[in-house]
C-alpha cells in the first residue's frame, strides 16, 4: 500500500492497489483508526475510529494537498 510523503501531521496518507477500479480516494491512518476520502470533491466516504474534530482536520490537510494526492493517485492507479 503505497504511502503519499512530505505531508505533515501524525497520518499516513495511502492508496490500496486493489481499490485503483473506483474513483479517485484516499485511505487515512492514525494509530489503529481508519477513514477514507473521495478526492476529487475532497467527502468522506468512510470512518472508523476518527471524531468529528478530527475528520475536519484531516478535511483540511486533504483539500491543502488535493493537487499533490491526485498526482500521486494518477501515478499509482495511472
Amino acid at each position: 500500500m503505497p504511502t503519499v510523503k512530505n505531508i505533515p501531521g501524525p497520518y499516513r496518507f495511502f492508496f490500496c492497489s486493489f481499490d485503483c477500479y473506483e474513483p479517485k480516494h484516499i485511505h487515512v491512518q492514525r494509530e489503529r483508526m481508519v477513514c477514507k476520502f473521495w478526492l476529487e470533491s475532497v467527502m468522506l466516504s468512510k470512518n472508523h475510529g476518527f471524531s468529528s474534530k478530527e475528520l475536519n482536520l484531516i478535511h483540511q490537510i486533504i483539500q491543502s494537498n488535493q493537487n499533490k494526492l491526485m498526482e500521486a493517485w494518477d501515478e499509482h492507479c495511472g
